[in-house]
């Protein structure tokens, strides 16, 4: 099987676990840390989309990857996020989203304060997240592998 096959289907297993976590598994557990779990496997679900799509478009040759991850990112939003129709919003949505997952892993500090856990950096800036914000990310990633798959539809 082709790998960006294998990318997509990896990001559907992940993302019907995750949206059990948010959904059924979370209400009843209520432990906001599970929230950095999500956050985190959301980023593996997008990443695993991006991925396809970069490889299903260099097999047609339609573009060239590079070693550097970021020149590959920067290739994705310049020339296939428009014909997977995935707009600006949802390519910042995920920054963000990236963003919060590396702050979480160079954190000294995490705490839960009322309803949001309050990720520290080195200088002590907290960043919060939330249960709405985190909805927010898997609805983006949900999004984002339904627009792989339509992309891609000649293969599903």
């Amino acid at each position: 099987m082709e790998k960006f096959l294998e990318n997509v289907q990896e990001a559907e297993k992940n993302l019907r676990t995750i949206d059990h976590i948010v959904y059924v598994t979370f209400p009843l557990i209520k432990d906001k840390r599970l929230l950095l779990k999500v956050i985190q496997d959301i980023k593996g679900v997008v990443t695993h989309c991006i991925t396809s799509i970069l490889q299903y478009e260099y097999l047609y040759k339609r573009i060239s990857l590079h070693r550097d991850s970021r020149e590959n990112f920067k290739t994705f939003t310049e020339k296939c996020a428009v014909k997977y129709n995935i707009s600006k919003e949802e390519i910042r949505l995920f920054m963000e989203l990236a963003e919060f997952v590396e702050k979480h892993k160079a954190s000294p500090f995490e705490f839960v304060k009322e309803e949001k856990i309050v990720i520290l950096s080195e200088n002590s800036k907290p960043t919060t997240l939330t249960l709405g914000k985190t909805k927010e990310f898997l609805i983006m990633a949900k999004d984002i592998l339904r627009k792989t798959k339509e992309g891609m539809k000649s293969q599903f």
